[in-house]
C-alpha cells in the first residue's frame, strides 16, 4: 500500500480503554473470533471463571425471542496472564470464537450504505469496509468487553465495591423505582427489568414493534455501592467524564445522564444542592443529585447514572438510501437483529463501570502518601 506521506497514512486507532487497568480489544463481527488484552491487572486476584462465562452468556445473542436468534455459544478461551486460577501480574488475554456468522445475509448492502449505520462513515475514513455484519463497528465486538469487566467486577468487589445495571425504560415506559437491586431480582424476566409488573408491559411493547418490522430504543440505569471518597482526577481524567466515555463507546448509545442529570437543569441551585451532614464521625451529603461524584471525584455515596440508547437501526421495511455511487437505492431489512438492544446492553454497561472503577482504583493509589 502506497501513502503520500505519513500524514495521510490511515490506522484504526483508539481499540484501548484505561490508563492503568488497560483492556485493548480485537475482532470483527464475522472474522475468526473476537478478544482482548487486559492488561495491568494485579498479581493475585483469585478468578472465577464461571462467573466470567455466566456474563458473556447474558450478553450473547440467541437468548430469548426478543433478542437476535444469532447462536454463538460465546465460550472463552484464556491464552494467558492466569496460573492456578489467579492473575499473574501478566497481560490477560482471551479469545472468543466466531461460529454462527451468515455473511451472505448481508451480500445486498456490499456496496450500499444503510440509514443510521457506520456503513457510509466507516467507507468514506478508510476507503474499505467490512460489510458482514458491519465488521468491526458491530456490537459483536462487545463480548470481550464483558469478558474482561467481569474479572473486573471481582476486582472491585475485594474492596467492597459492587455494581448493579437493569433495565429501566423501553420506548416510553419507564420503571421510576430507585435502589440498588440485587442479581435475582434483574435476572428475573428476560427483559432485565427488576420490575416484573413494568417488564410485562416492556417486553409487551417490544413484540408489538417486532411484529410491525420496527425497533425500539430505551434506558439502562447502574447503581455502584461501596466506592471510596477519591477515585478520579479534577481535570481531564474525572470519573464522571471517563465514565461517559465508556458509555458513549458503546453501540447505539445516545446519551447519559449522571445522578439528577437533564432533570437538575431545570432546578436552582438552592433545590439542586447537595447538602453535607456528619454522622458518627463521617460526612455525607443529605441527598444524592450528584450521582455520587462531585468535581470529577467519587465523594462516597452511591454512584447513579442512566444510559440512553437508540432504536437498532437495522429493520425489516424498505428504507430509502444511496449505493457507493451516490445513486438512490431502497434498502431491505434482512439478517438477525435485536428488535431492542437493551436487555443484551445490561452487562455491557455493567461490564464498562467495573473496567473504568478499576482503573481509578489502582490510579488512587498514588495520589498522596
Amino acid at each position: 500500500m502506497e501513502c503520500a506521506s505519513l500524514y495521510t497514512f490511515e490506522v484504526m486507532a483508539s481499540n484501548s480503554l484505561g490508563n492503568i487497568f488497560k483492556l485493548s480489544t480485537f475482532g470483527e463481527s464475522h472474522g475468526e473470533a473476537i478478544g482482548a488484552v487486559l492488561d495491568g491487572c494485579p498479581a493475585g486476584l483469585v478468578v472465577d471463571m464461571q462467573r466470567i462465562q455466566d456474563e458473556l452468556d447474558r450478553r450473547k445473542p440467541g437468548q430469548s425471542h426478543i433478542s437476535t436468534q444469532r447462536k454463538e455459544s460465546d465460550q472463552i478461551q484464556i491464552l494467558s496472564g492466569l496460573f492456578e486460577g489467579k492473575t499473574t501480574g501478566s497481560p490477560i488475554a482471551f479469545l472468543i470464537q466466531n461460529v454462527d456468522q451468515r455473511s451472505k445475509d448481508y451480500r445486498h448492502i456490499k456496496d450500499t450504505f444503510r440509514p443510521s449505520h457506520a456503513d457510509f462513515t466507516f467507507q468514506e475514513k478508510y476507503g474499505i469496509r467490512d460489510y458482514r455484519g458491519g465488521g468491526r463497528s458491530s456490537a459483536r465486538v462487545t463480548a470481550p468487553i464483558v469478558a474482561a469487566g467481569a474479572l473486573a467486577a471481582q476486582f472491585l468487589e475485594n474492596q467492597g465495591v459492587y455494581i448493579s445495571t437493569w433495565v429501566s425504560r423501553v420506548h416510553d415506559l419507564s420503571l421510576d423505582k430507585k435502589g440498588h437491586w440485587s442479581r435475582d431480582q434483574i435476572e428475573s424476566n428476560i427483559l432485565r427489568c427488576p420490575d416484573s409488573q413494568m417488564a410485562e408491559q416492556m417486553i409487551k411493547r417490544i413484540e408489538e414493534i417486532k411484529k410491525a418490522g420496527d425497533t425500539v430504543g430505551g434506558a439502562i440505569s447502574c447503581s455502584i455501592i461501596g466506592t471510596p471518597i477519591g477515585w478520579g482526577e479534577p481535570v481531564f481524567e474525572k470519573l464522571n467524564a471517563n465514565l461517559a466515555k465508556a458509555m458513549m463507546g458503546i453501540n447505539a448509545v445516545k446519551a447519559i445522564e449522571i445522578g439528577s442529570g437533564l432533570q437538575g437543569t431545570f432546578r436552582k441551585g438552592s433545590e439542586e444542592n447537595d447538602l453535607l451532614e456528619s454522622k458518627e464521625g463521617e460526612i455525607h451529603t443529605k441527598t444524592n443529585n450528584s450521582g455520587g461524584i462531585q468535581g470529577g471525584i467519587s465523594n462516597g455515596e452511591e454512584i447513579f447514572f442512566k444510559v440512553a440508547f437508540k432504536p437498532v437501526a437495522t429493520i425489516m421495511q424498505d428504507q430509502g438510501s444511496v449505493d457507493k455511487d451516490g445513486n438512490a437505492v431502497t434498502v431491505q431489512g434482512k439478517g438477525r437483529h435485536d428488535p431492542c438492544v437493551v436487555p443484551r446492553a445490561v452487562p455491557i454497561v455493567e461490564a464498562l463501570a467495573a473496567l473504568v472503577l478499576a482503573d481509578f482504583s489502582l490510579m488512587a493509589r498514588s495520589s498522596r502518601c
